[in-house]
Protein backbone atom coordinates (compact mmCIF):
# COMPACT_ATOMS: atom_id res chain seq x y z
CA UNK A 1 0.00 0.00 0.00
CA UNK A 2 1.27 3.45 -0.85
CA UNK A 3 0.21 6.84 0.47
CA UNK A 4 -0.05 10.44 -1.04
CA UNK A 5 0.83 13.31 1.04
CA UNK A 6 -2.73 15.01 0.21
CA UNK A 7 -4.13 11.29 1.84
CA UNK A 8 -5.06 8.97 -0.52
CA UNK A 9 -3.76 5.46 -0.64
CA UNK A 10 -3.44 3.07 -3.77
CA UNK A 11 -2.81 -0.79 -3.16
CA UNK A 12 -1.62 -2.97 -6.25
CA UNK A 13 -3.86 -5.39 -7.21
CA UNK A 14 -2.55 -7.06 -9.73
CA UNK A 15 0.03 -7.08 -12.53
CA UNK A 16 0.43 -8.61 -15.90
CA UNK A 17 4.18 -8.57 -16.99
CA UNK A 18 3.07 -10.30 -20.42
CA UNK A 19 0.18 -7.81 -21.06
CA UNK A 20 1.98 -4.56 -19.35
CA UNK A 21 -0.68 -3.96 -16.91
CA UNK A 22 -1.07 -2.66 -13.22
CA UNK A 23 -4.72 -2.86 -11.82
CA UNK A 24 -4.83 -0.97 -8.38
CA UNK A 25 -7.25 0.21 -6.10
CA UNK A 26 -7.75 3.56 -4.44
CA UNK A 27 -9.47 4.86 -1.64
CA UNK A 28 -9.28 8.20 1.09
CA UNK A 29 -7.17 7.77 4.27
CA UNK A 30 -8.82 7.79 7.96
CA UNK A 31 -6.41 11.06 9.10
CA UNK A 32 -8.66 12.80 5.88
CA UNK A 33 -11.73 11.47 7.06
CA UNK A 34 -11.16 12.73 10.24
CA UNK A 35 -11.27 16.57 8.78
CA UNK A 36 -14.65 15.22 6.85
CA UNK A 37 -16.28 13.56 9.00
CA UNK A 38 -18.73 11.62 8.02
CA UNK A 39 -19.93 11.52 4.44
CA UNK A 40 -23.49 11.34 3.13
CA UNK A 41 -22.58 11.03 -0.41
CA UNK A 42 -20.36 10.07 -2.92
CA UNK A 43 -20.21 10.65 -6.79
CA UNK A 44 -17.66 8.30 -8.33
CA UNK A 45 -15.89 8.56 -12.26
CA UNK A 46 -17.39 6.06 -14.44
CA UNK A 47 -15.71 3.51 -16.07
CA UNK A 48 -13.32 4.17 -18.73
CA UNK A 49 -12.56 7.50 -18.02
CA UNK A 50 -8.77 8.32 -17.95
CA UNK A 51 -7.41 11.08 -14.96
CA UNK A 52 -4.03 12.34 -14.84
CA UNK A 53 -2.21 11.90 -11.57
CA UNK A 54 -3.89 14.24 -9.27
CA UNK A 55 -6.86 15.17 -11.10
CA UNK A 56 -10.08 15.21 -9.57
CA UNK A 57 -11.79 11.62 -10.26
CA UNK A 58 -14.41 11.66 -7.37
CA UNK A 59 -16.29 14.04 -5.01
CA UNK A 60 -17.81 13.22 -1.70
CA UNK A 61 -19.84 15.33 0.54
CA UNK A 62 -20.03 15.50 4.37
CA UNK A 63 -21.89 17.59 6.62
CA UNK A 64 -19.03 20.04 7.31
CA UNK A 65 -17.87 20.12 3.17
CA UNK A 66 -17.86 19.00 -0.06
CA UNK A 67 -14.68 17.49 -1.64
CA UNK A 68 -12.66 16.15 -4.43
CA UNK A 69 -11.18 13.16 -4.67
CA UNK A 70 -7.70 13.09 -6.59
CA UNK A 71 -6.13 10.37 -8.45
CA UNK A 72 -2.84 9.25 -6.63
CA UNK A 73 -1.96 7.94 -10.07
CA UNK A 74 -2.81 8.13 -13.97
CA UNK A 75 -5.14 5.69 -15.19
CA UNK A 76 -8.22 4.54 -16.44
CA UNK A 77 -11.65 3.63 -14.12
CA UNK A 78 -11.94 0.39 -14.26
CA UNK A 79 -14.24 -0.35 -11.71
CA UNK A 80 -15.80 1.47 -8.83
CA UNK A 81 -17.28 0.83 -5.47
CA UNK A 82 -21.27 0.41 -5.91
CA UNK A 83 -22.12 -0.30 -2.56
CA UNK A 84 -20.15 3.53 -1.64
CA UNK A 85 -23.40 5.11 -3.43
CA UNK A 86 -25.68 3.07 -1.56
CA UNK A 87 -23.86 3.33 2.13
CA UNK A 88 -20.82 6.71 1.97
CA UNK A 89 -20.53 5.47 5.42
CA UNK A 90 -18.66 2.48 4.31
CA UNK A 91 -15.44 5.02 4.11
CA UNK A 92 -15.66 5.87 7.76
CA UNK A 93 -15.91 2.55 9.35
CA UNK A 94 -13.54 0.92 6.85
CA UNK A 95 -11.48 3.05 5.05
CA UNK A 96 -8.99 0.79 3.94
CA UNK A 97 -11.41 -2.19 3.57
CA UNK A 98 -14.71 -1.91 2.09
CA UNK A 99 -14.50 1.74 1.77
CA UNK A 100 -12.29 1.87 -1.62
CA UNK A 101 -13.49 4.36 -4.30
CA UNK A 102 -12.23 2.63 -7.39
CA UNK A 103 -9.92 0.59 -9.15
CA UNK A 104 -7.69 1.87 -12.28
CA UNK A 105 -5.61 0.82 -14.70
CA UNK A 106 -2.30 2.28 -13.95
CA UNK A 107 -0.56 4.35 -16.91
CA UNK A 108 2.16 4.97 -15.29
CA UNK A 109 3.57 2.73 -12.45
CA UNK A 110 6.18 5.03 -11.98
CA UNK A 111 4.20 7.41 -10.34
CA UNK A 112 3.96 4.82 -7.59
CA UNK A 113 7.91 5.24 -6.71
CA UNK A 114 6.61 8.95 -5.67
CA UNK A 115 4.58 7.81 -3.29
CA UNK A 116 4.95 7.09 0.51
CA UNK A 117 5.53 3.75 2.05
CA UNK A 118 2.88 3.29 5.19
CA UNK A 119 5.84 4.12 7.84
CA UNK A 120 6.58 7.60 6.18
CA UNK A 121 2.95 8.16 5.24
CA UNK A 122 2.15 7.29 9.52
CA UNK A 123 4.81 9.48 10.57
CA UNK A 124 3.72 12.36 8.54
CA UNK A 125 0.53 12.90 9.65
CA UNK A 126 2.02 12.09 13.37
CA UNK A 127 0.66 8.20 13.97
CA UNK A 128 1.76 4.73 14.42
CA UNK A 129 2.19 2.50 11.62
CA UNK A 130 -0.51 -0.67 12.25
Amino acid sequence: MRFSKDHYWVYVLETSYAQQTMVAVVGVTPKALEGLGDLISVTLPNIGETFAQGAAAASVESAKTVSDVYLPVSGEIVEVNAAMRDDPTLANTDPLGAGWFFKVKVSDPGELDVLLDEPAYMQSVGAVPR
